[in-house]
């Protein structure tokens, strides 16, 4: 994948800041948007869909949470990775925005290698979670993996991007069971142990839409698909 490519939205009120991350990246090869705004960004984010969003958390008016929490309502910026950059550094702030759907959380400051290494990693998850063709059929469940669309029976489910990463991540080793730090590594790149409550959220809501007997829990050590549909 070509860094010419890849459009990057920076979001932050500080222009400077905005300057920095454009400077950098743009000497990378990335195509970079900028805004200064949430409510701004959500309208440029509709126009360009960005590879990548970098969401600064502590703006005036829309803070960065409410604006993520308004783009993964959009379903044309599913694909879009949403990245936080604040200098904020406490669990409940991260813990918020994961639950609302975004991928990872940077702590400002950082060095633009690292920052610029950042990127690239998260663009190597997407390719990841994109990269997959055809259609399973598992249970009573259905996944058209090219619309990246869920049926249960006849039913057409509305997952999030996390639940349906985590539902790939199941059903593609339905034998396996994974361990709370390989669930974060594959959903978030990282062990980041920001508190069970975080992967607890999502499971739970991914129980509610495609049936909690499709998911098994293994007490103390983790997760796995359930083949036979019977919860133990």
């Amino acid at each position: 994948m070509h860094m010419e490519n890849i459009k990057i939205l920076l979001v932050d009120d500080e222009e400077e800041i905005l300057d920095f991350l454009s400077y950098n990246l743009e000497k990378s090869g990335f195509v970079v948007y900028r805004s200064l705004s949430g409510k701004e960004a959500i309208e440029l984010a509709k126009v360009i869909l960005p590879d990548i969003i970098v969401l600064d958390v502590m703006m005036p008016e829309m803070d960065g949470i409410e604006t993520c929490n308004i783009m993964r309502q959009n379903h044309e910026l599913n694909d879009s990775i949403i990245c936080f950059l604040s200098a904020r550094n406490d669990d409940i702030t991260k813990i918020s925005g994961f639950e609302l759907g975004a991928d990872d959380f940077i702590v400002k400051p950082i060095k633009p290698a690292v920052f610029i290494a950042k990127m690239k990693s998260l663009l190597r998850r997407k390719h990841l979670s994109l990269s997959g063709s055809g259609k399973i059929k598992i249970n009573d469940l259905r996944i058209n993996l090219d619309k990246k669309k869920v049926k249960k029976g006849e039913t057409s489910l509305e997952l999030t991007k996390i639940e349906y990463n985590l539902l790939l991540l199941f059903v593609n080793s339905p034998d396996k069971i994974f361990s709370r730090d390989e669930i974060y590594m594959y959903i978030w790149g990282t062990a980041i142990l920001v508190g069970d409550r975080t992967m607890d959220v999502h499971i739970r809501n991914l129980r509610k839409k495609i049936g909690s007997d499709n998911i098994k829990t293994h007490k103390g050590i983790g997760y796995s698909f359930n083949l036979m549909g019977k919860q133990s």
